[in-house]
């Protein structure tokens, strides 16, 4: 009887927990986003730029900012958009997110990224980038609502 008994509740707090994991996930929902981001650095670099989320039919300014570091040189300016997903709230796209990455730009280049915050937000852009720059970095990325 005593080990049925455990069983019973193992079993329950399984469907509890996968019904709570199940109902997060199908909460969340998704929205646009784009971004202007200017870059630039000579071994230790910087960025900042501003954009909008577009969520619910709403728009939210935001506000970029990042360093990085490693081996950055040049400037440019990337003219991101996308989707970002995993969010229930426009708040949630707020917040740190973390990448590494190489790449180059000589007038005209691409650039595709996905990342994640720390709330679970999922960004996955692309965009052309415009300038003369050279990079291979670790980079963060601040984005705040305004």
């Amino acid at each position: 009887m005593q080990n049925w008994r455990r069983c019973c509740v193992g079993v329950a707090a399984l469907i509890v927990t996968l019904s709570v994991s199940v109902s997060s996930v199908a909460y969340a929902d998704s929205g646009f986003i784009r971004m202007s981001v200017v870059k630039g650095g000579w071994f230790l670099g910087a960025h900042g730029g501003s954009g909008t989320l577009i969520f619910h039919g709403r728009r939210y300014p935001l506000s970029v900012g990042g360093v990085d570091v490693g081996l950055v040189f040049g400037l440019s300016e990337t003219e991101f958009y996308g989707r970002v997903s995993h969010i229930r709230r426009a708040s949630d796209v707020a917040g740190v997110y973390g990448a590494g990455g190489a790449g180059a730009a000589v007038v005209i280049g691409a650039r595709v990224i996905g990342l994640t915050n720390e709330k679970g937000a999922l960004l996955e852009l692309q965009g052309r980038q415009v300038g003369l720059i050279a990079n291979l970095d670790l980079s963060g990325l601040v984005i705040s609502l305004r």
